[in-house]
This record gives C-alpha cells, structure tokens and sequence, in this order.
C-alpha cells in the first residue's frame, strides 16, 4: 500500500513538473489521468509514453491510469460520450478512449487502470442503459486484457452505477471475473449508510485501486484531508487489516490552483496513516 496522487489535480502543471513536485514531497506513486495537458491518448504516442514512464523509474514513481478526464472527447460536455450513449459511434469513441489509455497504462508500466459507467442521457430509462453497459464493457475488459491491463470499476454517484448497491448488480448481471474494484471512500460518505471503512471489506478480493478525498456525509464534493467527515485513520487501519496492496490515490480534482499545498498537506496528514 503506497500513497499517490492524481494528476487531475496538478492540471496547471506540466506533467514532468507534477511528477518531480510529488517525488519531492515523498509520494511513491501517481494516479495519471490522460487528459488534454497529460499524456492526452489523441495527441501523444509511444514516444511521449516512453520518456514518461523513463522519469517515473527515475523518480521511483509507481503509476496507476485513471480515466475520468472531463472534456478529452467532446469540448462542450464532460464526461461525454461514455459507455452508454444510445448513439454507437459515439460509445465507440469511449472504448477507443479506453483502448489508447490500455496501450498507454502498458508503456508506461501501469498495470491497472480505472473506470465507471458515465451518467445515462437525458430521458433515458435504465433498463435501455443497462443493457448497453453490459454489452460493451466486456469489450473494454478483453482490449485491457489483450494489453496486459486490470480494469478496475469505480462506482461514481450521478452515474448509472452510482453506488455500491448498483455495483454488485453489475457484478452479478455482468458475470466477469476479470473486472476489478476502485473505491472512492468519499462517495461512501455520499451514497452509503455508516463509516467508510465498514464497506471495504466486503470488497477486499476485488479491491486494486483506492482514492481518498474527504467528503461531507450526501454532498459529492472532494475536500482535503481534514475539511469533512472521513475517518482516515479507520480507512488505513482496515486496508491494513485486509492486507490491501496497491494505490491510496488523493483525487482533489477542484484544488489544481493550490496543488503543492494540497499535495504537501495531504501527504503530512496521511502518511503517519500508511503504517499505523
């Protein structure tokens, strides 16, 4: 288990700069999402990749790739196209996206990246929005696996698989060993009844990829450590308790205009958590 931060809130630095910043204040990892200004999967290639994952050995950077960049397919709405739009070619576009960050996880040395559903269209019911997840996401699985990528699944409140409940009907209506499990533990304080840490556990055979924000109890809104309700230290001490290996990544998304104070505070708040 190994503290990281996620790139999408460095957006105004550059990423070389992101990740010397977060070496320096002893991170051993990053949360890299693919964006317009980082790695963007339309505008890099293989070479851009190359020199990306050359300093992340150098730093001794371990690296995980997130997906959730806002206008990096469609410049007037976020998050769009994604996986349930009723329009084909616009969904393919969503798993070419998936397919180049697959490729792109691959060269950097990431060996897992991360998901969600998206938010249904505007009057859509959900069984038409089911069926079209449950047809296409075995297809970003088995591109991810061809690439030698984990694709692990975050429920995202607003979105069709918004909470745990919606999660494992994915799970048993999509029937994939293969699909892997992000928690967010500040949507557990949004979409969930009782601590964050009293639903890890219940997930712990799946669970590849954490991030951590604070949040006020039904209000989706990433804070930093220590300005809501999360109890971080029962967060640490159960992943402790579950043996979890892998990422604790901040996702402070809205902070990007004070990103080294919030990348230094978080890390003076959380680290004395990592080993209890």
């Amino acid at each position: 288990m190994y503290l990281a931060y996620n790139t999408n809130g460095l957006a105004h630095h550059r990423l070389d700069d992101a990740f010397q910043l977060l070496a320096d204040l002893g991170y051993q990892g990053v949360a890299l999402t693919p964006d317009v200004g980082h790695l963007d999967p339309f505008a890099s290639d293989e070479r851009d990749w190359e020199r990306a994952r050359a300093l992340l050995e150098r730093l001794h950077l371990k690296v995980v790739v997130e997906t959730g960049a806002r206008y990096v397919l469609d410049p007037r709405r976020k998050h769009w196209p994604n996986l349930l739009a009723r329009d084909a070619q616009a969904a393919d576009r969503r798993i070419d996206f998936y397919r180049r960050c697959s490729s792109l996880a691959k060269a950097i040395g990431a060996d897992r990246m991360s998901i969600w559903s998206g938010a249904p269209e505007a009057g859509e019911t959900s069984p038409g929005a089911w069926a079209r997840l449950l047809e296409r996401l075995p297809r970003v699985l088995d591109d991810a696996r061809a690439a030698g990528v984990t694709v692990c699944f975050e429920p995202e409140p607003g979105m069709l698989v918004d909470s745990l409940e919606r999660y494992r009907e994915l799970r048993r209506r999509l029937g994939r060993e293969d699909l892997m499990t992000t928690i967010d533990v500040g949507h557990l304080l949004v979409t969930e009844k009782g601590a964050a840490h009293e639903h890890l556990a219940e997930f712990a055979g799946t669970l590849r990829n954490v991030q951590l924000d604070d949040a006020r109890r039904g209000v989706h809104e990433h804070l930093p450590p220590g300005e809501g309700e999360v109890d971080f230290a029962g967060i640490f001490k159960e992943l402790r308790r579950l043996k979890y290996e892998g990422p604790v990544a901040l996702e402070l998304s809205r902070d990007s205009h004070r990103a080294a104070d919030a990348a230094a505070r978080a890390y003076a708040s959380l680290a004395p958590l990592l080993h209890g």
